[in-house]
């Protein structure tokens, strides 16, 4: 983990809110391993999603490391004092209805930020998604910033950022290189993988 008196990364609490995220993370046996990439702005996408527990220990996560990320949310959700909960939680509101869409929202908030990294999850469902939702890659390539690559192991019981990718033209040829960082990684329930991680894993049993 870079420095953190001298990191890109924004930041949020301190040594001992760090500790209490380590601590929840080793009562269940996990720990972060690895560094996380150091850049001041960046889109990280979380998998694989087939349990609830998955955000979790995400959350645990990033309380551990200290980083202030943001996640979206839909705007409707900040109505009275939880509003305030969310914001102070990291919660980015997302108005769907907006002309602008939630891609074009979220790269304005880019823009406007020196600092600033989202958390998405591509799969969008833990309960086996057909395909990814290609959102986050626009939201990266528009914005000009790089995708962060975080994986949760249930057999190593490990979460890792294995990958940082700087979204070229091809967004095919991106989102293969973005799979290929989830091989080999064991989800807590395989029956509920997104389709293209599902096809990975059986082409690696045969």
């Amino acid at each position: 983990m870079p420095n953190m008196n001298q990191t890109l990364l924004p930041l949020r609490g301190n040594g001992f809110s760090a500790f209490l995220g380590r601590l929840f993370l080793r009562a269940f046996g996990w720990r972060v391993v690895g560094s996380i990439p150091d850049v001041s702005r960046a889109v990280i996408i979380g998998g694989p999603h087939t349990s609830n527990w998955d955000g979790v220990f995400t959350l645990a996560a990033m309380v551990s490391l200290r980083l202030d990320a943001r996640v979206m949310i839909k705007d409707s959700a900040f109505r009275g004092p939880l509003g305030v909960v969310l914001r102070w939680l990291g919660a980015m509101p997302i108005d769907r209805r907006s002309a602008k869409g939630v891609v074009q929202q979220t790269v304005d908030q880019f823009l406007t930020h020196e600092q600033m990294v989202i958390i998405v999850s591509p799969e969008g469902t833990r309960d086996g998604a057909s395909q990814w939702k290609t959102g986050f890659w626009h939201i990266a390539s528009t914005a000009g910033v790089p995708i962060i690559v975080a994986t949760a192991d249930y057999a190593k019981k490990q979460i890792a950022f294995p990958s940082l990718i700087n979204p070229s033209a091809d967004m095919e040829r991106d989102m293969t290189t973005i799979l290929e960082s989830y091989r080999g990684v064991e989800p807590r329930y395989p029956e509920r993988l997104s389709a293209p991680l599902a096809a990975m894993r059986r082409q690696q049993q045969e």
